[in-house]
């Protein structure tokens, strides 16, 4: 099998806009694990600096330049933290402002909470709304229990047994934003 010549781009939406947000230095780990693969492309999305209005909805408040990533996309990791037993609320305004752009591209959940199930109830949550949205949910999330202690002060991980998780979860990813990349150039939908 061959590589495609193509770089994949896999951009890290940071799904928070909370002060003292520790889901930070773990979307900038993903970001950084991303950054070493060959192939890949990516950058850090923070919706805290997506200026989107919060007197409409929808595609009536599409952002240019973030549709614009969704748009040139492969695949998105989405950083969500747990809130309530639920994700973000500001999370959800940006994902409904675009629709197409999502369209049989690959999406990966990480999940963040101060408690023992790592955002679990989040992404749970988020699952049927990637669907309506047209992304493809892999099978394989990370989660970031107690994520206080997973970080020293400086952001740096503490605890090395994420990496092989997420190494895991990126060749999940990879493998699903190549085959729907693949589907989306070569393949009709009837």
């Amino acid at each position: 099998m061959t590589e495609p010549t193509r770089a994949l781009f896999v951009p890290v939406l940071l799904g928070t806009v909370r002060q003292g947000r520790m889901s930070l230095p773990v979307a900038r780990l993903v970001v950084s694990e991303l950054s070493r693969r060959p192939g890949i492309e990516t950058e850090l999305i923070d919706i805290a600096r997506i200026p989107l209005p919060i007197d409409d909805a929808g595609q009536a408040i599409k952002d240019p330049t973030f549709a614009a990533q969704m748009t040139r996309a492969d695949a998105l990791v989405i950083v969500s933290p747990e809130y309530n037993h639920g994700y973000s609320g500001l999370l959800k305004h940006v994902l409904d402002s675009c629709l197409r752009e999502y369209v049989h591209k690959a999406a990966g959940l990480v999940g963040v909470s101060a408690g023992p199930f790592g955002g679990t109830r989040g992404i749970e949550d988020l699952l049927p709304v990637l669907r309506e949205l047209g992304l493809v949910a892999i099978f394989w999330d990370v989660n970031f229990s107690s994520v206080q202690n997973a970080f020293d002060e400086a952001g740096e991980l503490r605890d090395q047994a994420y990496l092989p998780r997420i190494d895991q979860f990126l060749k999940e990813l990879f493998w699903m934003a190549r085959t729907l990349r693949y589907g989306r150039e070569h393949i009709a939908l009837e």
